[in-house]
């Protein structure tokens, strides 16, 4: 009989123990806010590799992009640029599905405090590359804008450059025999407005593609105009903000 007493005392411990600990809350683990970027450059990553469906961007193996990059699309998408440490920084740029094709794009970047740069993938997903540009961004004192054009076509053997027209300076090349996977300085551009480019191969008046909207810029900042997609298929000019 006592030992029976005994067997109930101490299931009823456990019992007493155990709701206990259903009842306590766990700490949430919250991650350390970072306030102090003086020793950190801005990134931002363009993907102009052709049927690129999904992927992530990751620095020294730590995953920073939580949202899915696609072929055409921006990261960060709701912000000019990310933070990343100054210093040689691995980079990797992947599709983390386990069926993929593509082949994973790793490189080493060196990167300075205080310096903006902006990384664009290109060719396609079985030959993935990348060219990392320093963001060289001058604030204008009026109240134009800043543009600056990035040729990024793919195509299995080498296309003539291109010439770059604006809708609003009739007859003028806004930017000159642009060759593939080169990007242009940022040069003075009216803000406030919409626009048109137009596309031709260097020294003609071929269109390669389309006429193509650029929407209105905002004083002061600068932006960037990529020629982007398939040669022979579908291309594009896509325009997003650089700062």
């Amino acid at each position: 009989m006592k030992f029976l007493k005994k067997i109930n005392s101490i299931l009823w411990v456990l019992a007493i123990s155990v709701l206990y600990m259903s009842c306590t809350k766990e700490t949430p683990h919250i991650a350390t806010r970072v306030t102090d970027f003086s020793n950190s450059a801005s990134v931002q990553v363009f993907s102009a590799t052709v049927k690129a469906a999904r992927n992530y961007v990751y620095i020294d193996g730590i995953p920073v992009s939580g949202i899915a990059l696609a072929y055409g699309g921006i990261f960060p998408g709701t912000a000019y640029s990310f933070k990343v440490s100054a210093g040689s920084r691995s980079v990797t740029i992947k599709d983390t599905l386990p069926a993929t094709t593509q082949v994973p794009l790793t490189f080493t970047q060196t990167m300075e405090a205080g310096k903006s740069y902006t990384i664009f993938t290109y060719d396609t997903i079985t030959s993935t590359k990348q060219v990392t540009i320093l963001n060289n961004m001058v604030i204008p004192t009026d109240s134009s804008a800043r543009l600056r054009f990035a040729n990024f076509i793919y195509n299995t053997t080498p296309v003539a450059n291109v010439d770059v027209y604006s809708f609003r300076k009739p007859g003028t090349k806004v930017f000159s025999n642009i060759a593939t996977n080169q990007v242009t300085d940022f040069i003075p551009y009216a803000s406030l407005q919409t626009d048109t480019l137009y596309v031709y191969a260097a020294g003609t008046t071929s269109p390669l593609i389309a006429k193509q909207l650029v929407p209105s810029l905002v004083p002061s900042r600068s932006y960037t105009s990529v020629y982007n997609g398939s040669y022979r298929g579908t291309k594009a000019v896509t325009t997003f903000g650089t700062y």
